[in-house]
């Protein structure tokens, strides 16, 4: 069976900050003020980045009143770990089994 793991949501989180913003959202839901405040990025370049999240699915929005407050999706975090995990599994199978494509 081939494994593959989603190389575009990979690609989303591997920036620095799109990463921090999703270990935030993980504790708790926050608006862009509150992200501000964490991360200490600017407030043009936040959005940038949670918007590039928000196309990916990785999180979603909430209005409250003038702010709108971000919440991450974990189905979407726990996808992303199930294909890790199948891909281990399946790499600890090829090498239990010695697995090896002749030249």
């Amino acid at each position: 069976m081939m494994t593959s793991v989603d190389t575009d949501l990979i690609r989303v989180l591997a920036d620095p900050l799109r990463l921090r913003i999703v270990t935030l959202l993980a504790h708790e839901t926050l608006c862009t003020t509150h992200l501000v405040e964490e991360t200490g990025a600017r407030q043009t370049n936040l959005s940038n980045h949670l918007k590039v999240l928000r196309e990916a699915g990785v999180v979603e929005t909430e209005p409250c009143g003038r702010f709108t407050y971000y919440r991450l999706r974990p189905d979407v975090i726990a996808t992303l770990a199930g294909q890790f995990t199948e891909l281990a599994a399946t790499a600890r199978t090829t090498v239990d089994t010695g697995r090896k494509r002749s030249c």
